[in-house]
């Protein structure tokens, strides 16, 4: 399977550079997997889709300001970001960062007030950073909304608050769970009124979700790792969802390779708190397990997310509905409207 058969042409104008000014007034773009058929929606009309027993997942991580301006001992300048969370108690004072501009073992580095101390040149960008104080206060201090390379701007105040749920809990991202972004409370309390049921996991996004598969070979792709969390009262809904016949709707493609790396405990006739770090890989040919629906944002080309799309909703489809989203002027991206694949 060639990675140049998952391509698609997306100029610049395409891409959301700014959220829309209210949350949740974004676009729907609804996909029926089986026909193909394609309806134009908004994202609250999400809750006419959702029927009564239903259980919606969301991904409660909470983005840090993870991008930091560090000065060298010579005055260069160096961009930092921490990578994201890895497990459930993180070291933040001897931690990983990707950086940009050359660094060297040895080097000092300051950021405010604050010194790190390069301990390690790791390889392919990153490097292991020491600090007496917490890097984690210190990007909460210092540091910048780590919006992607594709926003062509710097980050802005509002930012802080649009490139974040509305329910984001544990912090460890470095990236958001895009397709959530456009979710409101008062879409969530009208699907709750409705019968469904919402539930949480956590899985801390990390920066390699949104790369593009750099090997010819879509197979060849090695995935990177995500710490995730499920509790027991996640695993029971599902499990009882699945047990009356009720579908499982995951709400972005972070939720969907959590629920999918676990789905022997997920399915299992026990429940309890899951955790570890899953690296699967979902392109065309993978046959899901767990959830039956999911809500997604439009993605990139040669992205993993596009893949996981792919193979939930089929190629063919997906194309057919990103070439009509542009002709429909849908925004695409992070910031852009969402899809509905059922």
């Amino acid at each position: 399977m060639k990675i140049s058969d998952f391509n698609y042409d997306l100029p610049e104008s395409y891409i959301a550079q700014e959220p829309p000014e209210v949350r949740g007034s974004s676009r729907l773009l609804v996909l029926d997997k089986s026909s193909g058929q394609i309806q134009d929606n908004n994202y609250s009309d999400i809750t006419n889709y959702l029927n009564k027993g239903v259980v919606l997942v969301l991904n409660d991580t909470k983005v840090i300001k993870a991008r930091l301006f560090a000065t060298k001992q010579n005055g260069a300048k160096r961009e930092l970001i921490l990578i994201e969370k890895h497990g459930k108690n993180d070291n933040w004072h001897t931690h990983k960062v990707l950086y940009r501009g050359k660094l060297s073992k040895g080097d000092v580095l300051k950021v405010n007030k604050h010194t790190l101390n390069v301990e390690q040149i790791l390889g392919e960008g990153i490097a292991l950073i020491i600090s007496n104080q917490d890097l984690l206060k210190i990007a909460q201090e210092y540091g910048h909304v780590p919006l992607p390379p594709y926003i062509n701007r710097p980050d802005d105040i509002a930012d802080n608050k649009r490139y974040q749920t509305i329910w984001a809990k544990e912090q460890g991202s470095v990236a958001a769970p895009t397709a959530s972004l456009n979710m409101t409370q008062d879409t969530l309390a009208k699907l709750q009124n409705k019968g469904v049921f919402i539930v949480y996991a956590t899985l801390h996004v990390g920066l390699g979700t949104f790369l593009p598969v750099r090997t010819d070979k879509v197979e060849d792709h090695t995935m990177h790792k995500e710490y995730f969390e499920v509790p027991k009262s996640t695993v029971q809904a599902i499990q009882n969802a699945k047990q009356n016949g009720n579908k499982i709707i995951a709400l972005g493609t972070t939720i969907t390779r959590t629920l999918e790396y676990c789905h022997k405990e997920i399915l299992s006739k026990t429940a309890q708190d899951l955790q570890g770090e899953a690296d699967i890989f979902m392109y065309p040919g993978y046959k899901f397990k767990v959830i039956d629906s999911l809500i997604t944002n439009f993605h990139a080309p040669n992205s993993t997310v596009l893949l996981l799309a792919a193979a939930f909703g089929g190629w063919d489809n997906l194309k057919n509905a990103y070439e009509h989203a542009k002709k429909q002027n849908y925004r695409f991206l992070s910031y852009g409207d969402s899809m509905f694949i059922y």
